[in-house]
This record gives structure tokens, C-alpha cells and sequence, in this order.
């Protein structure tokens, strides 16, 4: 949870429980309509993860195989490794792409 979070589980399990309105949830709780439907819909009071189930990507399997490799071998700093690849494998990469992926950031 987040230092500004208006609810916590206990509230989220309230909301989720009561058989008020939207409006009067959102009224007691001082929060949203839009919050008190949200925590009203959801299966669990627990917070949900805000990171994306896939990374989108520009490479396809071969050319990140190709960049793995490349980094492994050469050890070149980020910015340096997307260099290389826009100029010889993809010129449409981005810099967040090849920092999403485990094997391209070795342990140091």
C-alpha cells in the first residue's frame, strides 16, 4: 500500500460486504464512486499488480536472441547495446524493451 491510499484491505472488505449504495460508500469512505465500484467488483481486498502481464516488444525472438548474446559477449552499457541494435538489428527497439528483459541486464 501506498502512503495516500484512501482504503485499506479492512475498508476494501467493507465496501466489498456492504449492501449500501456506490454513493453512500463513497460518502462514508470519503472516496470515489469509481473506487467504491472498483473495490465493490473485486475478488480479493488485496492491491493487483500495476505491471503489464506481457512486455510488448520490437524484436522477435531471434533478434532478442541475437541481442542477448550480443550483450553477454560484449558487456556494453545499456545505451551502447540499444545503439548497436537500432543501427544493425532493429532500428524501431527501444531502450525500455531491452531493460525488460532478465537476460540482457546481467548480474553486475
Amino acid at each position: 500500500m501506498h502512503a495516500q491510499a484512501r482504503t485499506t484491505p479492512r475498508t476494501r472488505a467493507e465496501i466489498k460486504d456492504s449492501p449500501a449504495s456506490l454513493v453512500a460508500l463513497a460518502e462514508t469512505y470519503n472516496i470515489s464512486v469509481a473506487t467504491a465500484r472498483k473495490w465493490r467488483g473485486r475478488d480479493s481486498p488485496e492491491d493487483l499488480s500495476h505491471r503489464p502481464h506481457r512486455l510488448s516488444t520490437t524484436l522477435t525472438p531471434q533478434q532478442e536472441a541475437i541481442t542477448v548474446e550480443l550483450r553477454r559477449l560484449t558487456l556494453l552499457p545499456l545505451d551502447d547495446l540499444v545503439a548497436v541494435v537500432r543501427a544493425f538489428i532493429n532500428p524501431d527497439v527501444l531502450r525500455f524493451g531491452l531493460t525488460s528483459s532478465r537476460d540482457l541486464n546481467p548480474p553486475v
